[in-house]
């Protein structure tokens, strides 16, 4: 069963934001902790997901189904981010 059109432009919208947001971060001195970035990262997944979790339509199980790709899709945008921190804290 294919995702609702209106939660796929949501998933599209939340991935552009977080995006958004992940590019804004200026890693700064002293830094946190690779640990502490993690849950940062995980923080921000959850917000994302409880914000999108009231604008998604359709059953509850389109809108589960919506909120695990959205999931997904964040949790694959922050790979790259948790390995430019960790670049970054081995630079120092």
């Amino acid at each position: 069963m294919a995702l609702l059109q209106a939660n796929k432009d949501l998933i599209s919208i939340g991935m552009k934001e977080f995006n958004a947001l992940l590019n804004q971060q200026v890693f700064s001195d002293p830094p946190v902790s690779e640990e502490a970035m993690v849950t940062m990262v995980d923080d921000w997944v959850n917000f994302y997901i409880n914000y999108y979790k009231q604008q998604m339509t359709g059953e509850q199980q389109e809108r589960d189904r919506a909120l695990e790709e959205l999931r997904q899709e964040l949790n694959t945008l922050s790979v790259p981010f948790l390995a430019k921190y960790r670049a970054f804290l081995k630079s120092l």
